[in-house]
């Protein structure tokens, strides 16, 4: 149960290392790369661990999942990107099937 807990917190850090990433586009600065440096290192330390525990077709599809689709969310609301029923609905499968590994694993 920790290693899927580390999983989705390595995800959640993915999500705030694109987040870093928009930001370094917007601001070249010292504390735009730190942020981006120790957001994606901790996301990828933080998956590696759960790697030893979770098989690593099920913790990266979980992985990038969570990154991909909190992205995404994060672009809609906090960016104003495009909220397009389309794009919901096509989060919504990835998160279906992030829960479906879970379940199946």
């Amino acid at each position: 149960m920790m290693a899927w807990i580390i999983l989705i917190t390595a995800g959640l850090f993915e999500v705030l290392g694109v987040l870093a990433l928009k930001r370094v586009t917007q601001t070249r600065n010292r504390t735009s790369y730190l942020l981006l440096m120790l957001a994606l290192g901790a996301s990828f330390s933080l998956l590696s661990f759960a790697m030893q525990h979770i098989s690593m077709g099920t913790a990266y599809a979980i992985w990038t999942g969570i990154g991909t689709a909190g992205s995404t969310l994060l672009g809609m609301f906090v960016f104003g990107e495009s909220k397009e029923w389309k794009r919901v609905i096509f989060i919504g499968l990835i998160l279906l099937s992030v829960i479906g590994l879970k379940v199946i694993a």
